[in-house]
């Protein structure tokens, strides 16, 4: 029997673990440096601490006109190229509060250039490998961020089109999809933070309907409840906080290999 296909795996090791943990709220600033396209910066100054730091790396943007959830790792080794301490790997949240917005020139910062992600979904025409039969369960799982049902680019999306690519390609017999909320509260930088369980079901939806939107039958997708078994963690990059904002799907082919 072959082993259940997990896509991706955990990015951290162990070595990561000791990594310092950042989790704070606060109004971001946008650094204007000039180092070819996307080389801005963004900053966010955590408000216990008064430390600054670059949360550039963070797949989701900061709106300059609202507040923003930051979660992630003080990164190793990264140089100082924006003017702040470094978190990668990042995320960011927008929340509904609002911010005046705050630019700042370079003053000597050059940013990075930019670099095309890993995580980016790849064009029709490039050739992909083919699962091999006989064809096995697919677990697939689809980050987001705070209170947002909205796909991410090159996160979210880099997931959602390996799960859909994987359904077309085995033909399931069944998809179950389970959505999830962050619905613990927890307290952030003095502030409450928790997701309203209805969330979950319109992430769930939202899956749903890419599906059947590039070609599944509707029939043979399902919104449940949970899903048996652990969930594939490769979309957090070891970062426990983002990992309650999820979708889990599972993929069950017409013949799965036992």
């Amino acid at each position: 029997m072959k082993a259940p296909l997990l896509f991706g795996a955990v990015l951290l090791t162990g070595a990561q673990d000791v990594q310092q943990a950042i989790r704070f709220i606060t109004c971001p600033v946008y650094r204007d440096t000039d180092n070819g396209r996307k080389s801005g910066c963004w900053l966010a100054s955590d408000p216990a601490t008064g430390i600054r730091y670059d949360v550039t790396a963070a797949s989701t943007k900061p709106d300059w006109n609202h507040a923003i959830l930051v979660e992630g790792y003080v990164a190793k080794d990264s140089g100082d190229l924006c003017g702040g301490t470094v978190i990668e790997p990042a995320r960011v949240s927008v929340l509904e509060a609002p911010c005046t917005r705050h630019l700042i020139r370079d003053e000597g910062y050059k940013g990075r250039k930019f670099a095309l992600p890993t995580r980016n979904v790849r064009p029709l025409y490039d050739v992909r490998k083919l699962p091999e039969k006989p064809y096995v369960e697919g677990r697939f799982t689809i980050p987001f961020g705070y209170r947002s049902s909205f796909v991410t680019y090159q996160l979210s999306d880099y997931y959602l089109d390996a799960t859909i690519n994987y359904a077309l390609d085995v033909q399931p017999a069944r998809i179950e999809i389970a959505g999830v909320a962050q619905t613990k509260p927890d307290t952030v930088s003095g502030q409450e933070i928790v997701e309203d369980a209805a969330i979950a079901r319109t992430r769930a939806e939202l899956v749903r309907r890419a599906l059947i939107l590039r070609g599944i039958a509707p029939e043979r997708v399902k919104i449940v409840d949970t899903l048996p078994g652990p969930f594939v963690a490769a979309a957090f990059d070891g970062m426990k906080w983002p990992e309650a904002r999820r979708v889990d799907v599972r993929i069950i082919p017409e013949t799965t290999a036992r």
